[in-house]
């Protein structure tokens, strides 16, 4: 612990918060044609390839992922989370950051329900991560909100 003599001579640094997703660290500018350092918390992009892939060691399924270059020509591999997806090559994308701990290399997932990823179907619990609307919800009014809402006839 430092004494108040120290702290007054060389004060505490500010820790840097580093984005571990290196790609969302930068951007293309165009004009000058050369990347340029931004924090982005998604970036769009395009499916290059859609494939699976077996995780590590102790689990064994088919996880499915994309290859996706990003709005700023980097090319990542990002994960296609739930149950079914409608994508294929060509389609557009949002990508966030977020690693898959089984899969090595993954940093990126794909964010459903948004662009041409479509959400979840029939999806009940944790709808907000799946791009899932409430589902069973039917938009016509009770009888007490259709009486209030008619207007009165005069005889």
């Amino acid at each position: 612990m430092p004494t108040i003599n120290q702290l007054v001579k060389r004060p505490r640094k500010k820790q840097k918060n580093r984005i571990k997703a290196s790609a969302m660290r930068k951007s293309f500018n165009a004009v000058k044609r050369r990347m340029v350092s931004t924090t982005n918390p998604q970036k769009a992009g395009v499916c290059v390839q859609v494939k699976t892939m077996t995780p590590k060691k102790p689990n064994s399924a088919l996880r499915k992922i994309a290859r996706v270059r990003l709005s700023n020509r980097q090319e990542v591999t990002a994960y296609i989370q739930g149950e079914g997806h409608n994508l294929a090559e060509h389609s557009l994308v949002l990508v966030r950051g977020g690693r898959v701990k089984d899969l090595p290399g993954v940093k990126y997932h794909i964010i459903r329900g948004k662009l041409d990823c479509a959400g979840v179907q029939g999806r009940k619990s944790s709808r907000s991560k799946y791009g899932t609307r409430k589902s069973g919800i039917i938009a016509t009014p009770s009888p007490t909100e259709a009486s209030a809402t008619e207007t009165p006839t005069t005889e």
